[in-house]
Order: structure tokens, then sequence, then C-alpha cells
């Protein structure tokens, strides 16, 4: 008989429950992982505090999708895993066969396959995810490390897109887990970042992530003015991400990018949200707008090539650990703008 774990379970609106249920067997082609470390994440954050996630879970059901860990046991017709590798098992696999998919816009999957249940003991992987988004985790890279690979992958993605080049001006709205890794991302590829933040400690911690100028948008002032004057003529930056989620800094977004410039609306708005833009300012000006959702088995590879080359500062990026038996606490503390950046669940 497998036995019991613990795990968590949402059952609705901030209704989040640590219960006894049965150990995951794995099916053909499935592996079940033992969780070292499971993430905090502003999509799971959204999930508790509204009780379910359209796309992800239907409640009562397990929670969590950023993690990494341990094979446990592995399925019949398994042959790339084996018990006791280090892991890291991304929270989606698209099928590889529909419209989208064959057009290289795997993200957009018609059947994208979504798993859920890092915040437990152990976590059953799908075949579909186990053949197209596991990867084994070098003993250099720590897990808690790897466990940030789903993330980096959608803001890699999101900065890919933009086409944004090193020494290009790139201004990043929102100092939250998102924000702080676009800037880091960018600065990485050697752009000039400008920080748009709200709170006070947001400045340090935008400055840490490689943030060479932070404005401050809570003060007196014109936000958009502030940060055209921070490039070259004034001209305003080549790429402007929105990483917040307000119809205002969508706005402010557009307006702080050059001509010709590329704006990223990285944040998702709450379901039927409307922006207004000036139409003539984006036709006259020849401005590129996107938005990017999730990610890609190619976006996820580069993702964690970065995490194990050591560049990326993971350990400034996970700023608490807890026990499984506290997540509901830390998701309360998040929900009040906690300066934690991302809390490790160790299981």
């Amino acid at each position: 008989m497998p036995g019991d774990m613990n795990a968590a379970v949402l059952y609705g609106k901030e209704d989040v429950r640590i219960e006894r249920v049965p150990l995951p067997v794995p099916g053909i082609g499935e592996i079940v992982v033992r969780v070292y470390a499971a993430l905090t994440c502003g999509t799971d954050l959204k999930v508790f505090r509204r009780g379910y996630h359209a796309k992800m879970l239907v409640p009562p059901a397990l929670f969590g999708h950023e993690m990494a860990g341990v094979v446990h046991s592995v399925g019949s017709g398994v042959r790339a895993f084996a018990p006791g590798m280090r892991v890291v098992a991304l929270n989606s696999a698209p099928c590889g066969n529909c419209y989208w998919c064959v057009r290289g816009q795997e993200n957009l999957c018609e059947d994208l396959l979504f798993n859920n249940g890092a915040y437990a003991e152990y976590i059953r992987i799908p075949a579909r995810i186990v053949s197209k988004n596991t990867l084994v985790v070098p003993e250099s890279l720590p897990l808690e490390h790897a466990a940030l690979t789903e993330p980096l992958a959608c803001v890699m993605r999101g900065l890919e897109e933009t086409g944004a080049k090193p020494g290009d001006h790139v201004a990043v709205i929102g100092a939250g887990p998102i924000g702080l890794m676009f800037m880091h991302v960018a600065q990485l590829a050697g752009m000039e970042v400008i920080a748009v933040v709200k709170r006070d400690e947001q400045i340090e911690s935008a400055r840490t992530f490689g943030a060479k100028e932070v404005v401050q948008a809570a003060i007196p002032g014109n936000t958009v003015a502030d940060v055209r004057a921070l490039t070259p003529l004034h001209r305003g930056v080549d790429v402007a991400i929105e990483a917040v989620a307000t119809p205002l800094t969508w706005q402010w977004a557009v307006d702080m990018v050059r001509r010709g410039g590329t704006v990223n609306f990285f944040g998702g708005c709450a379901a039927g949200t409307k922006v207004e833009i000036d139409t003539n300012r984006l036709h006259y000006n020849d401005i590129c707008l996107r938005a990017s959702f999730h990610h890609t088995p190619a976006a996820c590879r580069k993702a964690f090539d970065l995490l194990a080359s050591g560049r990326f500062k993971c350990s400034e990026y996970i700023t608490g650990r807890a026990g499984l038996g506290d997540l509901e606490m830390v998701l309360r503390r998040l929900m009040d703008r906690s300066d934690d950046i991302k809390t490790a669940i160790l299981p």
C-alpha cells in the first residue's frame, strides 16, 4: 500500500488546508517526485485570494506549481528518469500537434496540460510533462534555486519577444517578484534598466536586481516624464515592460516608450478590464504593443541554463523559508505586501 502524505488542498476563497491525502502512484510514463522546495508565486496568491483559477484548477484541488525535488518512483515506460534523480518538473506541457504548437506558439496550445500540487510532500508528474518539461538538476544547483525555472522561463520569453538588445533602455514598471526578475534578466543581458517602483523598500530591491535608475511612482511628480528624463534627449525608453496589471500602469508603459519602441503588457489585469490608449500616439509613433503569456519548452530550457550558470541571484531572490504547515500564514503575509520576494515552502 502506498500510504498517505501531507498536502495543501485549496477549497475556495482564502481557504487552504493541510490534509492527509493518498500518496500518488505513477501511471504509465509518469513519475512521482518527493518535493524538496515549492516556491510561492503571484499566481498562487491570486488563486488563494479568488479561490479558483479558470485554466489551472477547480477546488477542492491540490495547490502550488513551482517546485523541484527528487524522483521517488517511476511508472512503466519511463526511461529518462530513475529514483534518486534530482529534477525540476514544470507546471505545464503543450500537446505539440495543435494549430498553435506547430507554429511555435506552444504557450497557446489548445490542450495545454497544467499540473498542480507542489505544496505537498510528493507530487505526481503527468507523462506529457515528464517527456517534454522535466529536467535533471545538476548537483551544483540547489533544488530550491532550480524551482525558479518556471517563472524565469515566462520572464525570459517575455523579454525576448520585445526584441530588446544590449545597451537598450528598458523600463520595468513594478517591483514585485516578476518585476524584479525582469530587471535582473534585462541587466544580465546588458540592458540599461529603469525601475518604476511604489514603496520605499522596493528601491533597494530594484537596485539589487540590476536597476541602474529607480523612479518612485508614489512621490509627487509625473512618473512618465521622470522616466523619459532618464533617457538620451528625453526620447523615452526602447522597451517598457508592465508588471503591475492596472489600467494606469498599462497607460504609463505606452507613454514611456520612444518612437518605434515596444511595450510588453506582462501583467494580466482582471477579466473585463478596459484601458484607454491614445491611438494617434500608437500610429504616428509606430509603437509595437505585445502581451506575453506563459512559457514554452524552449524558454524553460533557456531559463534552466541561466540558473545553472550561477549568474542569476537566486539566494537574494528567495527571501524566506517555511514549513508546509505555515503555508496559509505565508500567503496571508504576502497579501499584506510583505517585503518577501519568494518564500520556499519546504515540505
